[in-house]
Formats: C-alpha cells, sequence, structure tokens
C-alpha cells in the first residue's frame, strides 16, 4: 500500500503544475468542408465491421466525467430531453465530477488518491501531454477505422495536428472545423439602438460617440458591456479593430513579424486599443466591474436587457436566451448584431473580432482508469456523428427534425422547428454545456441550408447572425495552435511568469488615469517580460509556429 501511495503521489508531483484552469470560449468557439463535409454516413461506415466492435445501445455504458475548468459546472445528464433520449436509448449514463471551482486542484488530488475520471474535458497542448507521458491516457489509433465518424469529419491535417510526439492520437477534439465558423462579435441592444435613432457604429469614434449617447439618455444601463473581461472578453474584440487579419494573438501574447513571433506589448495596434478601452473604461462607458464578475452576473445582464452593446468571444450564447424573452416583453426589444467596429485607416473586411482553428476548441481524453475504453470512444464517435449531433442540437427525433434526408444523413426538420424557435433555442440553452465534441461542419451546413429556405423573420436568431454577420469575420488561426512549451521546462517557467506580467498589465492599463498611464503600464510590462526571459520564449514559440506551417503544407 506505501509503494501505490508512493507511486500515486509521484505521479501528481509529475503533473502538478497542470492548468491554472482555463477560461472561456474562445475560438470557440468553435469551417470549409473541403471534400471531408461531404461525405455520408452510409460511406464513412464502409470500413469493415469488425465482429468485436462496441454496439452502443446494446448494454448499459457507465462513466465518470471531469470537465477540467474552474467555470464549468456540468448540467445533470438526463435532465434535458436530448440527454434523457439518449440515457434512454442508447443506454449511455454519464455521472459528473465537478471541479468546485478549482480545477487545477482538483485534478491534482485525483491523480494523488489515483481516482482519476473516465474521461477528461480540458485544453489542447502541454496539460494533455503531462498525463500521456504519465502514461495516463488511452491512445484512440486502433478505434478510429471500427467507429469512423472523427476519421470521416476530421480533416487528416487537423488529425495530423493533433497527434502528439510519439505519434499517437489521445485527443478528441471538439468545434473541429475546415470551414469558418465562431460568434465573436458585438450584440446591440435593438430598441435602445432604435430609440436612438440607429446611428451609424461603423467605426471605433462612432462606438465611443454612441456610448456616450447611451450613458446620458439611460443612466441605469451599462453602454458597453464586456462579460469577463480578466479572460479577454470584449477587450479582445476591441483589440481586434485597430489590427488587420488579427488571429487572436493575445492568446499566444506575440504577434507575426515576418518569420518571427514579437512582444505583444511592442504591437502599437495593441497598444492603442489599451487606450482605447482605459477611456471607455475610465468615463464609466464600460462595466465597472468587466475585471471581477461572474458568468451569472453577466447573463443577469444580458437577459434583462440592461446593456447597450455586448461584445465577447461568443456573445450569441446568452443573447439567443435573452431574445425571445425581450421581444415577447415588447415587439421592439431583443438583440441585433453589427459587423466589427473597425479603427480609423483600418480595411474593415479584414477585421477579425474572434478567431477559430481547424482543431476546434478543446478535447475530451479517456484516461486508464476507464474500464472499457473503447466503448467509450465508441459512444465520443456516435456524439460527434451525425445523429448524436443532430440529438445534440435539435432534440430527440420526433419533434424538431423526424428522420433524415436522401443523403442518408441530414435531418429533416419538422414545422415545429419554425412554429417554436423560442422552444428550440431553449433546448439548445439547456445542451450548450454538454456538447463536448461538437461537428462544426454538419452543425453548421446543416442549419444553414434549411435556414436559408426560410423567410427572415422565421429563421433562428443565432443561425440568422452567424450567417450574415459573425461567420464571416472570423480569422483561421489553426497555425498558432499547440505553440506552449512544457510547464516545467525552462521556456515553461518563463511562459508562466508571462502570463502574470501580461494578465496584470492588462488590468492595471485599463484602470489607468491617463493615456500616458496606458503606455508606462505597457512599457513596463515589456521590460519586466524582457528580464524574465520573454525573447527566449519567442524563439521557441516561432520555431513551433514554423513547424506547424510546414504540417499544414503536408511537409
Amino acid at each position: 500500500m506505501k509503494k501505490k501511495m508512493l507511486l500515486s503521489v509521484l505521479c501528481a508531483f509529475l503533473v502538478l503544475s497542470l492548468l491554472a484552469a482555463c477560461g472561456g470560449k474562445s475560438d470557440s468557439t468553435e469551417k470549409s468542408t473541403t471534400d471531408e463535409g461531404t461525405k455520408t454516413e452510409s460511406n464513412a461506415g464502409e470500413a469493415t465491421t469488425a465482429s468485436d466492435k462496441y454496439e452502443l445501445g446494446k448494454e448499459q455504458l457507465d462513466f465518470t466525467f471531469y470537465g477540467h475548468y474552474d467555470w464549468y459546472t456540468m448540467p445533470t445528464w438526463g435532465q434535458d430531453r436530448a440527454t434523457a433520449w439518449i440515457k434512454d436509448n442508447k443506454k449511455v449514463n454519464i455521472t459528473a465530477i465537478h471541479s468546485g471551482g478549482s480545477a487545477a486542484q482538483k485534478l491534482n488530488t485525483m491523480i494523488a488518491t489515483n481516482e482519476l475520471p473516465d474521461v477528461i474535458w480540458m485544453d489542447r497542448g502541454s496539460d494533455v501531454e503531462k498525463l500521456r507521458e504519465a502514461g495516463m491516457l488511452v491512445a484512440f489509433d486502433d478505434y478510429l477505422d471500427k467507429y469512423p465518424n472523427l476519421k470521416t469529419w476530421l480533416d487528416s491535417k487537423g488529425m495530423n495536428m493533433l497527434r502528439s510526439e510519439d505519434g499517437k492520437l489521445y485527443q478528441f477534439p471538439n468545434w473541429y472545423t475546415s470551414q469558418p465558423n465562431g460568434n465573436a462579435g458585438y450584440v446591440v441592444n435593438k430598441k435602445i439602438y432604435t430609440e436612438l435613432g440607429s446611428p451609424k457604429i461603423e467605426t471605433t469614434d462612432d462606438l465611443y460617440n454612441y456610448l456616450k449617447q447611451v450613458k446620458e439618455k439611460y443612466p441605469n444601463v451599462i453602454p458597453f458591456e464586456t462579460g469577463i473581461a480578466k479572460d479577454g472578453q470584449g477587450l479582445d474584440q476591441l483589440y481586434a479593430a485597430f489590427k488587420e487579419d488579427n488571429k487572436s494573438f493575445t492568446r499566444i501574447r506575440a504577434v507575426p513579424t515576418g518569420d518571427k513571433l514579437t512582444s505583444i506589448f511592442k504591437d502599437e495596434p495593441f497598444r492603442q486599443s489599451m487606450v482605447y478601452s482605459a477611456k471607455l473604461f475610465r468615463e464609466k462607458l464600460m462595466t465597472q466591474d468587466a475585471m471581477t464578475q461572474t458568468k451569472d452576473q453577466e447573463k443577469e445582464k444580458i437577459m434583462t436587457g440592461r446593456v447597450a452593446i455586448y461584445a465577447t468571444a461568443s456573445p450569441t450564447d446568452i443573447a439567443q436566451l435573452a431574445q425571445p424573452e425581450l421581444a415577447k416583453a415588447d415587439p421592439n426589444g431583443g438583440y441585433i448584431m453589427i459587423p466589427p467596429v473597425h479603427a480609423e485607416g483600418i480595411d474593415p473586411a479584414k477585421v477579425f473580432p474572434g478567431s477559430f482553428n481547424q482543431l476546434g476548441w478543446n478535447v475530451s481524453v479517456i484516461t486508464k482508469a476507464a474500464k472499457n475504453p473503447e466503448a467509450i470512444f465508441a459512444f465520443l464517435d456516435w456524439y460527434t456523428g451525425p445523429e448524436g449531433q443532430s440529438v445534440q442540437m435539435w432534440g430527440p427525433p420526433g419533434e424538431y427534425w423526424d428522420g433524415v434526408d436522401t443523403d442518408g444523413i441530414t435531418p429533416k426538420f419538422t414545422d415545429k422547428y419554425v412554429t417554436d424557435a423560442d422552444g428550440l433555442a431553449k433546448l439548445q440553452g439547456e445542451t450548450v454545456n454538454l456538447m463536448w465534441n461538437g461537428n462544426t461542419v454538419f452543425d453548421d451546413k446543416t442549419k444553414a441550408k434549411y435556414e436559408a429556405s426560410l423567410p427572415e423573420e422565421k429563421r433562428s436568431w443565432a443561425t440568422h447572425w452567424q450567417s450574415t454577420v459573425t461567420w464571416k469575420s472570423q480569422s483561421d488561426a489553426t497555425e498558432f495552435v499547440n505553440l506552449d512549451p512544457m510547464p516545467e521546462s525552462e521556456e515553461g517557467i518563463i511562459r508562466q511568469r508571462i502570463e502574470d506580467i501580461y494578465l496584470e498589465a492588462r488590468a492595471k492599463a485599463l484602470f489607468a488615469k491617463s493615456d500616458a498611464d496606458v503606455i508606462a503600464v505597457l512599457d513596463k510590462a515589456e521590460a519586466d517580460a524582457q528580464t524574465a526571459g520573454f525573447d527566449k520564449l519567442l524563439a521557441f514559440r516561432t520555431t513551433k509556429w514554423q513547424e506547424n506551417l510546414k504540417k499544414m503544407a503536408g511537409q
């Protein structure tokens, strides 16, 4: 027993630096099909059916699931209509393990006590590699042909980008794609906008002037709502207004200059955006609890219509829930979206308030604690396939959809899809935090194709704005994934220092009392970063970036 405990503690020590829990979605997150998105499920199923292939629904499958985020609390499985149908018809029951708001500590405790969950939902990269190197993860390679949905819908380049250094695949991606997707942008309170005369909001100057009008005429309304700004929400969208071809460079704290990555603190558009953001905050045009509010507080403001403009990496998540309620209470109520704002001299066609990457958002890994990892993979593969996605997105068959089209995979929508749009939005609101391996191409192509056949007033609010605004204004940042060093390496230690410097500097800059103070904060951050060894981290990330470019080119 002592030996086993010692081994567990050693394993815990190996991953002690795991995850300073991550924030919200971002690239989403979150789709051009190449030829992958046009394959039918029957084509995908042409792989020989092995005699030992696990048949989902033939027997009970129970497993545990841990979402490795401070902010994430998994909804009760089987409580909503979609997962209740899966529980009854596919005999899958999933038990949640919650982080309790302290994800890193929770995972370390589970490792130390040798009580790992069967599935961990987490960010890609070094965190996954720590678990893999400790021998705690199950490789998926032997399952890919037997359960072919992932192989069908994920481009081979994306698959290669997900593989670990040993050449094996351990990560099941969420919202992977091969075409543009994402929800980042600006949601506008329709009632306030109309009452103020529907003015032009195209440039950052237009936005500033509009927010001043809101503050003057609606003292109880927040002019500009950022969501959780400590995670970059709202601030990143404003940064994009000042930089053409922005690919969410705040995530890597660096920007490309030629074939090298250089410090974000020296990036002039970033500095301009922080001066602008601080001005909004200083003049109380931005929510004053931007750095401290919770997700629930953010949601309450959006649901009650107490904001004039709302910008985050995915404002549609809450806005689509608020839309029918506000419109029901007032015919002029609700939300619209506008194209992303841009600074003077910036080409609006090159402004991207959000980004996507072909690997999507995060991943699910199966640990060696699982009694039947193949069965779990079979479920995840079904979950990401056409039927699984249809159940998650549009509920059980027979209500909003019934049967499939002649292609064998596309759901045939019923009249209720249109007549009960509010009910569908509510269903999707209930399942959004249960979508762990979303298939972006299938979902988006399916709903966009059908909704395009409907008159505008009958289209889904979210789908309408995605197809007309947000999908067009997201950049492809696939080349910048997997740039993080291992936490215990020299570069990994430097990275953590840079993270601390960056987060502190952004907060101080937002609270700065003048434009000059903002610049002084960023200058000091640059000096501190260089002292901390930033150049060494930038060199490491530049090498990884160039390797990504080669992989994407098939080299």
